[in-house]
């Protein structure tokens, strides 16, 4: 943590900022901003030097595609949802393009949350195989009560179109890897019109996440009790099949089972104590009380997504429009993601 600026972020812009339109958080001396590791979209920074720490996100430097980083959507939702899953309280939205002051963009500022993120194995020693285990089906369950919030009352009633949800995420995601493209990906684009082809009727819509994952969340409390303390990573969030969420975290339960699957974010191994996928889908069907249908295009259509994502990343990184580390081998785990969506996807095995 420094007095200097980091990349992206005017420290000293955003203390008048602060001081102007929330006195009752500034501070008395100077801001200290220090980028927070581990986003691979929106750039994140830890700020000291408030009354109370605080958070402050921002959309990427360099490329940044035109529906994959709506700073004010994120907001929305995670100011909507306080009090029906766990999120951090927020401040502030702010469109700073014209003034330039503290990002050049729109950015939004939240409350700091006390807790770790799992983001590897290793982060696994602070709690016992129990207790990862009971974490493990709080994940399941958190998602559940996401679901099964109704978005009118929230103030979310137009906040996306559940109507033809899962072929427009289709589109989007084509668009999206057209956008990006620097390299041949034929596993991806023949998982891409498998997908397409064979698109699933959606039944009850809610509210989506969109990147729902263990490493998405911050974990704290005792040894033996972890507890999911905050949900981050809103950015992609809308209305639309909540199977979509479930596939996901399917995706990211066994993610570092692939080819260079050691190089993702997650903490899941065997051994550790949590619970198989099948358990947290039980557990997850439990709380909705109602059973979990067919998961295997909606856990090809992760791997899809998840694939397309990393190969903007890949793009962004080719250019030198990333900021931070781990960037340089990202692009190598899109073709295993395909070949697994692939796999999972044979209708013929």
């Amino acid at each position: 943590m420094t007095d200097v600026d980091v990349p992206g972020l005017d420290a000293a812009g955003l203390a008048r900022w602060l001081a102007r339109e929330h006195p009752d958080l500034a501070g008395e001396g100077p801001l200290r901003a220090a980028l927070i590791d581990g986003g691979r979209s929106n750039l994140t920074y830890r700020i000291d030097g408030a009354k109370a720490p605080l958070v402050l996100r921002r959309p990427p430097l360099g490329h940044a595609l035109p529906t994959a980083h709506d700073m004010r959507r994120e907001h929305r939702v995670i100011s909507a949802l306080k009090g029906t899953v766990p999120v951090p309280a927020t401040v502030d939205v702010v469109d700073d393009t014209e003034a330039g002051e503290v990002t050049g963009t729109v950015f939004f500022v939240m409350e700091h949350v006390d807790g770790q993120v799992l983001d590897h194995p290793d982060r696994n020693a602070d709690w016992t195989p129990a207790g990862l285990h009971r974490l493990g089906i709080e994940v399941a369950e958190i998602l559940a009560d996401l679901h099964a919030a109704e978005p009118e009352p929230l103030g979310l009633g137009g906040f996306g179109r559940p109507d033809g949800y899962l072929a427009r995420q289709m589109r989007t995601w084509r668009r999206q890897l057209d956008a990006s493209r620097s390299r041949e990906t034929p596993a991806l684009d023949a998982l891409g019109g498998r997908l397409a082809a064979a698109v699933p009727a959606s039944g009850r819509s809610g509210i989506v996440h969109g990147d729902y994952r263990l490493d998405n969340m911050l974990v704290a409390g005792p040894p033996a009790a972890p507890r999911v303390a905050a949900v981050l990573d809103w950015e992609m969030a809308t209305l639309g099949d909540p199977l979509v969420d479930l596939g996901m975290l399917g995706m990211y339960w066994h993610i570092r089972e692939l080819p260079g699957g050691e190089r993702a974010a997650g903490p899941i191994v065997p051994g550790a104590g949590y619970p198989g996928f099948d358990e947290v889908a039980d557990a997850y069907a439990h709380r909705a009380g109602t059973p979990v249908p067919d998961l295997r295009w909606y856990r090809a259509f992760a791997c899809y997504k998840l694939a397309v994502i990393l190969e903007g990343v890949h793009y962004r990184y080719t250019r030198g429009q990333t900021v931070g580390e781990g960037f340089d081998a990202i692009g190598a785990l899109v073709a295993p993601l395909a070949e697994e969506g692939l796999w999972i996807s044979d209708r013929t095995r």
